[in-house]
């Protein structure tokens, strides 16, 4: 089999472009001929060359056997919950979400009559959750914003034995760093607009699955909401992913050279890298995981107006909103991804005010490094 960094640049060997270019036509037409065809049951059934070919070489890079493309993460997170929970059903999230997620769970489930419980990153408290109408256990790991894992392999045990459908969030990780299908996980989601992408500017979501059995249902709920992705974007996923591995790679070395200098740092109360042997589940992380990802959180001993000072004087890494880029960001998750839960309910989930979360690019180390201790001391 291909290595990874192969496997990114020429995924489907054996399958020509039309056209016989190296990189792939775009086609964008949105009417199909049907007679004497199967019939096409792609969402929306629009721009189905593109789109398929793009989803089957994120399938490849997951270890799947099959997949689908949307228009944003959520859209894919959506459509995998609703293929299988329906009123009177049961859902285990992980307790660690991001908060569109969280949100989904909150304020949309209810008024589905869907009833959901959260539940730690132990296969105890997962046991504990279990009803007798689960049917779908969710889970984010590494987790956003503390980059807490879930050791994926009792989880999927569990929910086999149980006849309960899994669900992993692999965005943070990439197929680079996690092949969830490989550890028994049904369905893999990603937000493609983060690591997939890797540029911050082509937002997109992508699902993968092993289970040829689990097409009908997603399918018919991807047909129902729609969120099919252009043939050009498409095109510009598929050029992305050819350096996936390259990227990612550099993010992690970097992110553990800076988790690693955080750590010291006077500065500093704590970091969040599950790289690092302090991390709680550095262990499971070691297990499951072939890199440690290039996400980052660290708490700064700052009061909030030096935490402000802090982001502006940054000259290289970037406040903004977003993760997975060439770029490093930076930004406050109680300001961003998680400010549409309650102050309480953050800090019960160890979300303080003076968290940040780095999203680490493939700029020179030392720079980011100098950028960090430059920006520390004019806070101050």
């Amino acid at each position: 089999m291909k290595k990874l960094e192969t496997l990114c640049v020429h995924p489907l060997s054996g399958q020509d472009n039309i056209g016989g270019g190296v990189t792939s036509a775009i086609l964008p037409s949105a009417a199909y001929h049907y007679l004497d065809t199967e019939e096409r049951r792609y969402p929306g059934f629009y721009s189905t060359y593109n789109q398929e070919k793009l989803a089957a070489i994120i399938a490849g890079l997951e270890h799947g056997e099959w997949g689908l493309i949307f228009t944003s993460g959520m859209a894919a997170i959506t459509t995998a919950i609703l293929s299988f929970a329906q009123q009177n059903d049961h859902i285990i999230f992980s307790r660690d979400l991001y908060g569109g997620t969280w949100k989904l769970a909150e304020d949309e489930l209810p008024k589905r009559g869907i009833s959901f419980s959260y539940a730690d990153n132990t296969l105890t408290s997962f046991q504990d959750a279990l009803q007798a109408n689960t049917k779908v256990i969710y889970i984010e790991t590494p987790s956003n914003p503390l980059l807490k894992v879930v050791p994926l392999k009792e989880i999927a045990d569990f929910a086999k034995k149980n006849g309960i459908i899994t669900i992993v969030d692999n965005t943070f990780a990439s197929p680079v760093n996690q092949l969830p299908l490989d550890h028994g996980i049904d369905i893999s989601v990603h937000s493609g607009t983060k690591y997939l992408g890797g540029h911050n500017d082509l937002p997109y979501g992508a699902l993968v699955s092993k289970l040829k059995i689990q097409k009908d249902p997603i399918y018919f709920t991807a047909n129902m909401y729609g969120g099919s992705l252009s043939p050009y974007q498409c095109y510009l996923a598929e050029r992305s992913l050819k350096t996936l591995a390259l990227r990612v790679k550099r993010q992690n070395e970097n992110a553990m050279r800076i988790a690693q200098y955080l750590e010291k740092h006077p500065a500093v109360e704590r970091v969040y890298y599950p790289g690092l042997q302090s991390h709680d589940d550095y262990q499971i992380a070691v297990a499951q995981m072939q890199g440690f990802g290039g996400m980052l959180s660290f708490e700064l001993r700052a009061d909030a107006k030096e935490l402000i000072k802090f982001q502006r004087s940054l000259t290289v890494i970037e406040p903004a909103i977003s993760l997975g880029g060439v770029e490093s960001l930076i930004c406050s998750p109680a300001q961003t991804s998680h400010r549409y839960i309650s102050s309480e309910a953050r800090h019960q989930l160890g979300i303080n005010e003076n968290l940040l979360r780095l999203s680490v690019g493939i700029e020179d180390v030392e720079d980011l490094i100098d950028d960090i201790e430059s920006a520390i001391d004019k806070s101050k």
